[in-house]
């Protein structure tokens, strides 16, 4: 990346690039299946869940400075595994994303859930069944 990256000027593109580059730098494609790359997701998942664990609802919204750096670095590893499982699979993250948010839209109609944090089966109108 030619200029300095930051969320509002860095593509997806190029961050699936970034990332693709130093697989590829290391040869590491071929430890980059689905299987080990859905699997460090869900350990690096854990690893920033740790860090809020025996938080208060209100002191997670407020983490020390270090804190936020080290809670910052396991969001990137989430990141940028799930940028690597994309490249694997071939998967088109910005359409993949949109897709998601479509049906997201569908499943929690605002006027029915605002201010609720109930799953989407919640709100199905039972008398339809």
């Amino acid at each position: 990346m030619s200029k300095s990256p930051d969320d509002d000027r860095t593509t997806l593109k190029e961050l699936k690039d970034r990332v693709a580059v130093f697989v590829r730098e290391r040869d590491w494609q071929q430890f980059h299946t689905p299987k080990n790359l859905s699997m460090s997701i869900a350990i690096e998942a854990a690893e920033l869940m740790e860090h809020f664990q025996w938080l208060s609802p209100e002191a997670s919204q407020n983490p020390e400075p270090e804190a936020l750096a080290e809670i910052g670095e396991e969001l990137a590893d989430i990141v940028i595994y799930s940028l690597s499982l994309a490249n694997t699979l071939g998967l088109d993250l910005a359409r993949t994303v949109e897709a998601k948010m479509e049906k997201n839209v569908r499943k929690y109609p605002a006027e029915r859930v605002k201010g609720k944090a109930h799953k989407y089966t919640w709100y199905e109108d039972k008398s339809e069944v």
